[in-house]
């Protein structure tokens, strides 16, 4: 009898070291199972965060945070295989395997979602818009506003309404910027493009017909708003640049629509995982 148990054990264990030994080891790659799940949360978190920062350096840290969490999960996969093997656990080596496909998958877009991130090209366009843009347009409205005193009474009313009509095209500009910076649609940006473009003709066309119209006196004042406008026109390129790489539109559009099938599918594998695992445990102590 007792040899007949001897043998029974030895088939169960093999070469493994015996009961000992063989729970040991299977604690091992539970522990590897759980934290590569762990690091798994971390990494899809951090790349989360990473979409939604609103500054380049917090982008930065949270993609830095994901790619330390990827080392990491690549790290407890290579150390889990061969631990898998070993068992012979033909479930669980092809839940792993499900995973490694599944993340591969994951990862790829995932680079593609971080290296967009911190570009933050909607973000710099919209502090492009309220910042250098808005600074050009309040320096045109002030230096326009400057003209009207210094004309003929007989002139100040014609005057007062160019003042008016180049004033108020800049701010249709600016107010266009904002949904620009918003929009993922090719087609409504173009649009949007040509009615800044009109703007700022009716805007150059209402200085020039005051340069018909004002003074010697009131020249630097409208030079100046000439000035004003080409600054604003070329700040307004720039958010334009910026707003068509649409970064961070396009990386959270991938994080809401594209990534949650790929994330869900890679902690679908590794839950089943640990499950088979936790089974096998059971198993042995029985």
């Amino acid at each position: 009898v007792l040899g007949w148990i001897g043998a029974m054990i030895t088939l169960a264990f093999g070469c493994q070291g015996g009961p000992a030994t063989f729970l040991t080891r299977l604690d091992e790659a539970r522990r590897l199972a759980a934290d590569l799940h762990v690091q798994f949360k971390e990494a899809a978190d951090a790349s989360n965060r990473a979409v939604m920062a609103d500054t380049d350096e917090a982008s930065i840290e949270f993609a830095g945070d994901a790619e330390k969490a990827v080392v990491l999960i690549e790290s407890d996969v290579a150390a889990l295989a061969p631990q898998l093997r070993s068992f012979g656990f033909p479930n669980e080596i092809q839940l792993l395997e499900e995973f490694r496909a599944h993340f591969a998958d994951y990862r790829a877009l995932d680079r593609e979602i971080l290296t967009l991130a911190v570009e933050n090209t909607n973000l710099k366009a919209q502090r492009l818009s309220f910042g250098a843009a808005r600074q050009a347009a309040d320096g045109l409205r002030d230096s326009l506003g400057a003209i009207p005193s210094s004309v003929p009474a007989k002139d100040r009313c014609r005057v007062e309404g160019l003042v008016a009509k180049a004033t108020l095209a800049v701010r249709e500009i600016q107010v266009i910027q904002a949904p620009h910076i918003a929009e993922s649609d090719d087609a409504a940006m173009t649009r949007m493009e040509k009615e800044m473009a009109d703007r700022d003709g009716v805007a150059r066309d209402a200085i020039k017909a005051l340069a018909e119209i004002v003074p010697p006196g009131a020249r630097s004042s409208l030079d100046a708003a000439l000035l004003g406008l080409d600054r604003f026109k070329d700040v307004s390129g720039q958010i334009v640049t910026l707003s068509r790489r649409n970064s961070n539109v396009r990386s959270l559009d991938l994080s809401l629509r594209t990534k949650p099938p790929l994330t869900a599918a890679c902690d679908g594998s590794l839950r089943a995982l640990e499950d088979a695992l936790a089974a096998e445990g059971s198993k042995a102590t029985r």
